[in-house]
This record gives C-alpha cells, sequence and structure tokens, in this order.
C-alpha cells in the first residue's frame, strides 16, 4: 500500500516524535510512505520549534495569523495535487490542525480515503489559551474535516467525547492511544549508572520527569515537596527544556533547594531511555485532560514507578495501586501525600514498575501495533 502522510507540524519535538514512530511502524510492515509535510521540519534537530510561527503569532494580530493558516491551505492543497498525481497514493493519513482543510480537499477530489488522527480539540485548546479571532472559521475547520474524514483518530476514549459531541459519527471514531518503539526502549538492557555518575545522583531517591516543560505540567508541586521532606535525599532530576525552566530554577534558589535538583537542559531522542532508566519515581504532576502523554508509555516501558494525577485519560491505560500510584489533582497535599508513600517502600516501586511493564505487554501499546491498526482501517475502506 502507498500510504500520503500529511501534516504541518513545523517543530520538532514530542508532535514529531508520534509522527516518525508511525510512518517507520508502517514502513516496517512493507509500505511505501509519501511524506507532506513543511520543508522545514525536516531540516530541524530534535526539540526545536518552529521560530518563524512563533514570530508570526507574537507580532501579528489574531485574525490576520489566523487567515494566514488558513490561507496556507491553498497552497498546501496545490502542493498535495502535485504529489498525488505523480506519486498515485492508495490513501492519506493526516495528522489533524486548525485552519487546514486542504486534506480534506484532495480527499473528495481525487476520491482517496483518508484517515484522520486528532490529538487535541484544538479549537477549544486555542480558544482556552491564547484566544482564537476569527471563531466561526475556526470551528468551520475543524468540524468540516473531523466530519470528512473516514475514520476520526482520536487519542484518548476523552478526546472521543469530544469529537463526538460535535456531531462526529460515533462509528467513525476509533480510539488509538499513543504508545512506545519496543526495538528503542525494550529490545536492549539500559545501564542507568552512566546518568546517575554523571550527575552525581548516588544514593539519591531520584524524581524524573523527561519533555519539554509548560507551566500546566505543575513541576512547582515537585519542588514543594522535595523542601518540605525531611530527607535529603530526594533529587529532581528535570530532562528537557521549556519556557517555564527559569521559573523553576528561581524557585529551587528561594526554597533553598538548588543542590537538589538537576536541569540537564534538551538532550537528544536517542539518550531518553539512558535518562529515564536512572529514575526511580517517574512524575506526571499534572496532565491535559484529553492527551495521551507519551513520556508515560516511556515510563512504563522502563518499569519506572510512576506517580500522576487521578485524571480519567490516564486511568485508560494506567490502574491505581495495580501498575501505578495515582494523587487526586483537587487536593493539594495528596501530591506529597502518595510521593512520601512511594518513596518509602523501595518494593512498591519495583512492583509498580514491574506491573507498568506487564500493562504495556498485556494493551500491546506499541507503535507497531497501532500501525497494524491503521492498515486495518484503510483495507476496510478499499472499494
Amino acid at each position: 500500500m502507498k500510504i500520503l502522510y500529511h501534516h504541518r507540524i513545523a517543530s520538532k519535538d514530542g508532535q514529531y516524535v508520534h509522527i516518525e514512530e508511525i510512518v517507520n511502524a508502517i514502513k516496517e510492515l512493507g509500505h511505501e510512505i509519501i511524506m507532506v509535510e513543511p520543508r522545514s521540519v525536516t531540516e530541524k534537530q530534535f526539540g526545536k520549534s518552529s521560530g518563524v510561527v512563533q514570530k508570526i503569532r507574537r507580532f501579528l494580530p489574531g485574525y490576520v495569523h489566523e487567515w494566514i493558516e488558513f490561507f496556507y491551505s491553498i497552497f498546501d492543497f496545490l502542493k498535495l495535487c502535485r504529489v498525488i498525481i505523480k506519486t498515485k497514493p492508495d490513501c492519506i493519513y493526516e495528522r489533524y490542525n486548525l485552519f487546514f482543510p486542504s486534506g480534506i480537499w484532495a480527499k473528495k477530489i481525487f476520491r482517496l480515503p483518508l484517515l484522520l488522527e486528532v490529538n487535541a480539540p484544538l479549537y477549544d485548546e486555542r480558544s482556552d489559551n491564547d484566544g482564537i479571532s476569527v471563531k466561526k472559521l475556526a470551528l468551520w475547520s475543524e468540524c468540516y474535516v473531523w466530519k470528512s474524514a473516514d475514520f476520526v483518530l482520536p487519542v484518548t476514549l476523552v478526546l472521543a467525547e469530544i469529537i463526538k459531541a460535535r456531531n462526529v459519527s460515533e462509528d467513525k471514531i476509533k480510539v488509538i492511544p499513543n504508545g512506545i518503539n519496543k526495538n528503542e526502549f525494550i529490545k536492549q538492557k539500559i545501564n542507568k549508572n552512566t546518568i546517575i555518575n554523571k550527575y552525581g545522583l548516588q544514593n539519591k531517591l531520584v524524581l524524573g520527569f523527561t519533555g519539554f516543560v509548560r507551566e500546566w505540567h505543575r513541576l512547582d508541586k515537585v519542588l514543594d515537596a522535595i523542601s518540605l521532606h525531611k530527607n535529603e535525599n530526594w533529587h529532581l532530576l528535570l530532562v528537557g527544556d521549556g519556557p517555564v525552566l527559569a521559573q523553576l530554577e528561581d524557585q529551587a534558589n528561594r526554597l533553598g533547594i538548588a543542590d537538589r535538583v538537576t536541569f540537564t537542559g534538551l538532550i537528544s531522542r536517542e539518550q531518553v531511555p539512558e535518562y529515564v532508566a536512572a529514575f526511580n519515581i517517574a512524575l506526571q504532576p499534572e496532565v491535559v485532560p484529553y492527551a495521551s502523554p507519551l513520556k508515560l508509555f516511556e515510563y512504563m516501558a522502563l518499569g519506572k514507578a510512576i506517580l500522576a494525577p487521578d485524571r480519567d485519560n490516564i486511568k485508560e491505560i494506567l490502574s491505581d495501586k495495580e501498575d501505578c500510584l495515582l494523587f487526586k489533582p483537587e487536593q493539594e497535599d495528596d501530591f506529597i501525600n502518595q510521593l512520601e508513600l512511594l518513596a518509602e517502600s523501595q518494593d512498591y516501586q519495583y512492583q509498580l514498575g514491574a506491573a507498568a511493564i506487564q500493562t504495556i505487554n498485556d494493551k500491546e501499546l506499541y507503535w507497531q501495533e497501532n500501525a497494524k491498526k491503521i492498515l486495518i482501517l484503510f483495507k476496510s475502506l478499499e472499494k
């Protein structure tokens, strides 16, 4: 099968990890992938965002850059037409974006089946955060694309309910959560001592977090917990970068725990397993309620004891006190209470970590399995 993969992601971050993993998994199954994507993203290093897009959003009024986003779809549609005519794909796999109907236009004109992967309800998300100026156009573009796709693939059941509420047929909605590359995270033994020795973490209880750190991740709660805990061997290993890193560094200095926090900065994608292996407890202090966090699957695959919020999207994958420990996010003290409970018992940490690995296996939470599901859906659409 020849599949055209279509997206508008301009940043090489966690979003692009999802793209690369699905593409590679489909290729491993013997199918051909044709990429239609912004040229700039292929030239970026991992962790780099789109400076051009950020500047446009910062300096232009909202309604101007939103219309620019929409009119980009016309340019993108013409590019799609050229590629389709030249390569003659069998179908289109698209990662959803707002103001981005070009894939659906191509689907309709060339009569190609299209699967739409949805990672977030971007109309709601952008309305809540940055705001949307051209609301009718934004909402129309989201509903038009969701309803016109042959199948819509949200990453959580929570997100599926949001999509269904926009009058998308339930029969068209197929939930496919994120996963893990078992070849990278499971096939080889990873030596955690490399990172422990590098950062002087011997005899420390390493509380770990990976990813692009934003305010809503609530890493401030972790710093507060470390400062309140009498045992000074608690140490936060924060792996990654992000807009609130400077604030967290200031907070650590104010609390007098700068020596109990390590900020690694940006690392390569290939190094992530080595860093996560050094964690004793893997932290997900907060989560977007409809998301399927990539880091969660990485923590699970490496057998880490996970502390995460008691939210529906987390509970789609994990079970409290079986393969993770959950805290009540609405109760401010519950985070530190559950963290202390987990920190007190190394046996409990090992028990939860081993169960997390078993959950990965039992639920087949692998990119390779996701690729098989995608191909089955395409096969069902063959005439």
